[in-house]
């Protein structure tokens, strides 16, 4: 136990200051033009289905529209990159606008969220609510009271923190709250199955370690896909859809495997000259 947790420390030495140590060549995931490279499952629809039009581009952003629903109905929706990740730092630059569709779910008001290690979407079942994946909760807050943002939840996993497994469902960062239309910029620093950490404006505002598949709130899925008890190494990622009118002005990334598989590879050969 005590190697592991010397481990991990140098991991996130390592990674945790990446804006330091490699220049940030950020790979712009959004095209500011349309959704190429992006697509959408939706609750009730097959994969490739952008019911309502949903998920659209208007004045170079990214958005979450709900102006072709009548009632929101439970159709939640995500909208999946091409390619999975399992080293990097992604970010978005997000904030929420209008008003609530009708129908949906008190708690989703001003809620929306970024899905990472998500299950591959074409093995998501026609009525599955949401995939098996992490999810970073981004929430607004109304002009009094709190609600911090970057939160976890856990669609149909689970993650360890300070060694123990946690199966709390959602669990809150320390963020403060960010108010009205306000923009807010959230990243994701993952490392494959050992440790992720939310950053809100560029304050860390919660880590924990070793995601993997278990637990529930995730509904109609194939059971051949939740292998409950298997680390998450790699996955998609998704922007979600949960009732409340969303902007994305910037979605972006920066793969680190080539850094970790340089430093795995220094390691090894480290390793044989002291053999």
């Amino acid at each position: 136990m005590r190697i592991f947790f010397v481990v991990l420390l140098s991991v996130i030495s390592f990674f945790s200051n990446a804006q330091e140590k490699f220049p940030r060549k950020w790979v712009q995931l959004f095209n500011g033009k349309d959704l190429t490279g992006w697509t959408p499952k939706i609750t009730g629809y097959a994969y490739g289905d952008n019911f309502g039009n949903t998920f659209r581009v208007v004045d170079k952003k990214l958005t979450v529209n709900y102006d072709h629903y009548k009632t929101f109905d439970d159709r939640f929706g995500h909208l999946f990159y091409k390619t999975p990740y399992s080293y990097y730092l992604f970010a978005v630059e997000y904030r929420f606008v209008g008003k609530q569709n009708t129908g949906a779910p008190g708690w989703a008001y001003k809620n929306s969220g970024v899905m990472i290690h998500c299950q591959p979407p074409a093995t998501m079942g026609k009525d599955q609510d949401f995939p098996i994946s992490i999810e970073v909760q981004l929430l607004g807050g109304d002009a009094t009271g709190e609600r911090s943002t970057c939160n976890l939840c856990t669609p149909g996993t689970n993650v360890e923190m300070d060694g123990k497994l946690v199966t709390q469902h959602c669990i809150n960062s320390t963020s403060k709250t960010f108010r009205n239309e306000e923009w807010v910029r959230a990243e994701i620093l993952v490392l494959g199955d050992s440790v992720i950490k939310h950053i809100a404006n560029g304050d860390t505002v919660l880590v924990y370690q070793k995601p993997q598949i278990g637990g529930g709130n995730v509904s109609h899925f194939d059971p051949t896909v939740k292998k409950d008890g298997e680390l998450l190494k790699s996955g998609y990622i998704s922007l979600q859809s949960e009732g409340h009118p969303i902007e994305f002005r910037k979605v972006e990334i920066i793969d680190l495997s080539p850094y970790y598989n340089k430093q795995q590879a220094a390691a090894a050969k480290k390793r044989q000259r002291k053999k």
